[in-house]
């Protein structure tokens, strides 16, 4: 306290209450006091040194009371908070581009979508359609990707102009002047880095980022570059909006996890979801493999009838509809055989189809009531030659679209996963046989008596397995074919030579008589394809539709019914032929990992909504 004396005790007083401890220990101060002092100064006298001080001349004492200074100190207090709230609402505003989808984002769905709407309605008020009749890309986002992708890091192509178009999947900001989007569209992602000095129109510049919010499809030209870390980009020189999205999307980080929403809306699912739209990509190219295969062997694909008067082909329950000009019900067809087999009698001796088959049956993980299947006839083969022809399909297939001859399936989620290798050749395992060792009983030859039957219901009532009724002889021994057999295959396995009465269209065993020359292909516990030798006997074809019959008045609504123009077309001649049929959507689950088959259909069949 030195510097305090009759002479300047006022100063000593003020410089106390303005400057902070720090500020009077420091060196400099001390020293600056010290030659105020000694050359005996007042305080009315010190207004011209205030500044040498660091206080500044607007803080010179002068004759102002103490509480006048008081009032002056908050004044100019209350006056740089004023002006600090003023700068930063200027910078706000500037760069409201950037902030306000982030702040938007916040906001619930509803009031979101209020908000977009608003927004649209000012644009078309100044003159700005949102939805332009077209917009010319001259690349598709992968393309540009393949041809830029080996430039430097750092580099723009400025002598370049490419106009390219997808979906906003991304929106930030750095600052007022430079915003980064990501830009997808067919599985492809690639940034967008606007700058304003590259902009041709700088004064649009806030009001084109104004408009753009996550989910938006925009129209982008501009020169190809790369950032300086190497992420390949476009620098747009011009944005257009093509299509806004008017409704808040999941949060990137969260994803879109409902399964009611995702099945609902697929389009959703596909925006949001990575692994949703793989799921789909590789279901297309799985498809593709099994065409090519097949034209590349000599098949033709056909096309046979969607609606038909005898649901006839499969064992199964099929929906009804009626033809008003024609007054008559027809049947949406379970299977396409007949008709394929047809075709095959007419002579073409290799015929194909993919397509849709409809069961009015129960909807479970791996039943939905429209499908996928593909079925193919082949003339002079048999059931031995399809189980190597499917055997090099699979395998094929699965090392084509993998990368390899195993992988990894879940089939629960409650499970851990199993291993499926596809190496051919594939294990056989011939259904009685099988079901003797795995019961200890012996099976009679003919399994069409009664004793027969009340063999196959003892042995499901020993081992618990539940079979509603009707409680046939077929009936109980498909039970007990899943309950010993097909739910301990993982990796691919033939169930082959079924009995006759499970098999009413296939040919009977060349060495057994009471089976027939059929197998079922199945992988991780489940039917991925069926297939045997063709019956082409037109009166042994006429008994087994009437045994049929007779298992439909029994209470079995899924036998199938007499087909007599199938038979006639038989009495032409249909060569020794031998026909094969893959459900397509559990080929896809397994190469995708999925336990659902809702998760391999774009669009599954849904309960319909209480509201």
């Amino acid at each position: 306290r030195w510097y305090f004396n009759p002479t300047s005790s006022e100063l000593g007083r003020y410089v106390e209450g303005r400057v902070d401890r720090r500020s009077r220990r420091s060196s400099s101060f001390v020293a600056k006091m010290a030659r105020i002092l000694r050359g005996g100064q007042t305080p009315s006298t010190l207004s011209g040194n205030m500044s040498e001080l660091g206080l500044g001349a607007e803080h010179s004492v002068g004759s102002l009371s103490k509480n006048a200074l008081k009032k002056k100190l908050k004044m100019e207090k209350a006056a740089k908070l004023k002006a600090e709230k003023a700068a930063a609402a200027a910078a706000a505003h500037a760069s409201n581009t950037s902030k306000a989808g982030e702040i938007e984002e916040e906001l619930d769905p509803t009031k979101y979508y209020e908000n977009r709407r608003a927004m649209i309605a000012k644009l078309a008020e100044t003159g700005v359609d949102a939805y332009p009749n077209s917009f010319e890309t001259t690349k598709r986002l992968g393309d540009y990707v393949t041809r830029y992708r080996d430039i430097a890091n750092g580099s723009r192509i400025t002598n370049t102009t490419e106009r390219l178009a997808g979906r906003v999947t991304s929106h930030r900001s750095s600052g007022k002047n430079l915003f980064f989007l990501d830009l997808e569209a067919s599985g492809n992602k690639i940034q967008v880095m606007s700058d304003r000095r590259s902009y041709s129109n700088a004064s649009q510049f806030d009001h084109d980022h104004l408009a753009i919010r996550r989910g938006d499809i925009l129209g982008i030209i501009g020169f190809p570059g790369k950032s300086k870390r190497g992420e390949l980009s476009i620098f747009p020189t011009k944005l257009q909006l093509l299509a806004p999205c008017l409704h808040m999307l999941p949060k990137e980080y969260m994803g879109l996890k409902d399964t009611e929403v995702r099945f609902r809306q697929r389009y959703l699912d596909l925006i949001v979801n990575d692994k949703a739209r793989h799921t789909f990509i590789l279901r297309s190219q799985a498809i593709q493999y099994l065409r090519n295969y097949l034209v590349e062997h000599g098949f033709l694909e056909v096309e046979t009838p969607m609606m038909n008067p005898v649901a006839g082909g499969a064992t199964a329950k099929p929906f009804v509809t009626f033809h008003n000009q024609l007054n008559t019900s027809l049947f949406l067809r379970v299977a396409p055989e007949l008709y394929l087999k047809q075709l095959v009698i007419g002579g073409l001796e290799r015929v194909f189809e993919i397509g849709r088959n409809f069961r009015n049956e129960g909807i479970d993980g791996l039943h939905n009531p429209e499908f996928t299947s593909c079925e193919f006839y082949q003339a002079y083969a048999d059931y031995y030659t399809l189980m190597n022809v499917t055997e090099d399909l699979v395998s094929g297939m699965v090392h084509k679209l993998i990368g390899s001859y195993k992988l990894k399936y879940q089939r629960a989620p409650d499970e851990g996963p199993l291993e499926i290798d596809f190496t051919p050749p594939f294990q056989r395992i011939p259904m009685i046989p099988a079901l003797e060792a795995a019961t200890g009983r012996a099976f009679p030859e003919d399994l069409s008596t009664p004793q027969a039957r009340e063999l196959m219901d003892s042995l499901c009532v020993e081992h618990e397995i539940e079979c509603p009724p009707p409680r046939s002889t077929e009936r109980l021994l498909d039970k007990l074919v899943g309950h010993f057999i097909e739910e301990r295959i993982v990796s691919p396995a033939f169930i082959t030579d079924h009995p006759t009465i499970m098999s009413p269209l296939a040919k009977q065993h060349r060495h057994h008589r009471h089976r027939t020359e059929r197998f079922e292909l199945f992988i991780a516990g489940r039917e991925l394809a069926n297939a045997y030798t063709e019956l082409n006997q037109p009166d042994v074809q006429r008994q087994r539709f009437r045994a049929q019959q007779a298992a439909a008045a029994g209470g079995d609504d899924e036998a199938q019914p007499m087909d007599e123009p199938f038979c006639t077309a038989l009495e032409y001649g249909l060569p020794p032929t031998a026909g094969w049929g893959m459900g397509i959507d559990r080929m896809v689950m397994l190469l995708t990992n999925q336990q659902s088959i809702k998760e391999v259909l774009l669009f599954p069949a849904m309960k319909r909504p209480e509201s």
